[in-house]
């Protein structure tokens, strides 16, 4: 009962639509038509600017950490659970009809909390895969494959490690469109300028 209560909350928590709210309520913009029309922060930093796309990367972020970090607390199981909670939570949000974002940020945020080490190479893995090619599709599955062995690494826990191969698998699935505009090379680079002629 403890793990399917761990995984409800951590749901829930993910599952709040941060993208679509800072764009609501402080932009009276709806990412969902802006742009990609992913609650993501690349298509708030087009959308809604800088300031707008750190608010919802730190607010994306917050809330894959903070379920995995008061759940890893209690066990790594139970950490493990509440990540995947909050990441399937962003992805296929009910408050948007099942779709969200496509969870890096919220992985990125439980990762911190499992690991930090492992989170740090995820993002530095982000980092290099955006700056060398100017995608932050690139960056984001660089990041997210990297992940799952850097867990194993620095912690040796295989119930971390499978969130962390879950993770990947499921932000590979969430870039499919991304992965084909990259190999017909249509995909948007990254800008800091406001556009609509992108995909984020």
């Amino acid at each position: 009962m403890i793990p399917l209560l761990t995984f409800l909350g951590a749901f829930l928590v993910g599952s709040i639509p941060f993208g679509y709210l800072v764009g609501k309520f402080f932009y009276r913009t709806d990412l969902r038509k802006q742009g990609s029309g992913n609650i993501g922060a690349m298509n708030a930093l087009r959308s809604l600017g800088k300031a707008g796309a750190v608010a919802v990367l730190l607010a994306d972020a917050l809330k894959g950490l903070a379920p995995a970090l008061v759940a890893v607390s209690h066990s790594q199981l139970l950490g493990a659970i509440a990540a995947a909670g909050a990441v399937l939570g962003h992805c296929f949000t009910p408050w948007l009809g099942f779709r969200g974002g496509k969870g890096v940020a919220t992985s990125f945020g439980a990762l911190f909390a499992l690991c930090w080490p492992a989170g740090l190479v995820a993002a530095g893995g982000w980092i290099a895969g955006a700056v060398l090619t100017r995608y932050s599709s690139v960056g984001s599955m660089l990041g997210s494959v990297l992940a799952p062995f850097a867990v194993w690494f620095f912690t040796g826990s295989p119930v971390e490690t499978l969130y962390a191969i879950f993770a990947a698998l499921l932000i590979l699935y969430t870039h499919r469109e991304n992965i084909g505009r990259l190999r017909a090379g249509t995909e948007g680079p990254i800008r800091l300028s406001a556009r609509k002629d992108f995909h984020a």
